[in-house]
């Protein structure tokens, strides 16, 4: 009798352990389902992220491309009336200066309605590439103007 005990005992400890063991393969394949889903719910929020982030960029290239036409033409505007301003004042210069100095000013004055036509009438891209071509044929004046626009911005913005 003294055998039956520990019988009726080994059984339930091999009970036990297998119960435990499926336990932890249930356990294992919950964690590894757990993992996949994860993982596929990762790779749908990257997706979604690449995706809202290409239609950014691409929103953001066009509003800058508006942007700088808009500019251009507001730079245009202002060379226009610069070049207005000193086409009026021509005549006093004239007067008080002499007439080589009302010249100067009526030549600048020129110089400037074209360079305004001229940017009106050129692309973004046109203007890019002969921005490009003017800095490579001489670094030390793009830099130097690149510092007195620099300076005029900050006094502007004071």
């Amino acid at each position: 009798m003294a055998g039956a005990p520990a019988s009726n005992e080994s059984v339930k400890t091999s009970e036990a352990k297998t119960r435990f063991n499926a336990a932890i393969e249930e356990a294992k394949a919950g964690g590894k389902a757990l993992t996949d889903e994860a993982k596929l719910r990762a790779g749908e929020y990257r997706e979604q992220a690449r995706v809202r982030g290409e239609d950014w960029a691409t929103d953001a290239k066009t509003k800058a491309g508006e942007l700088a036409v808009e500019g251009k033409h507001k730079v245009s505007e202002g060379l226009s009336g610069l070049s207005r301003v000193i086409d009026e004042n021509a005549g006093a210069i004239d007067e008080k200066l002499g007439a080589k100095y009302g010249d100067y000013a009526r030549n600048t004055s020129r110089a400037l309605q074209e360079n305004a036509q001229k940017l009106d009438e050129k692309s973004l891209d046109e203007l890019a590439d002969e921005t490009r071509a003017s800095i490579r044929k001489s670094p030390v004046a793009a830099v130097g103007l690149a510092a007195v626009v620099g300076f005029f911005f900050a006094r502007l913005f004071r």
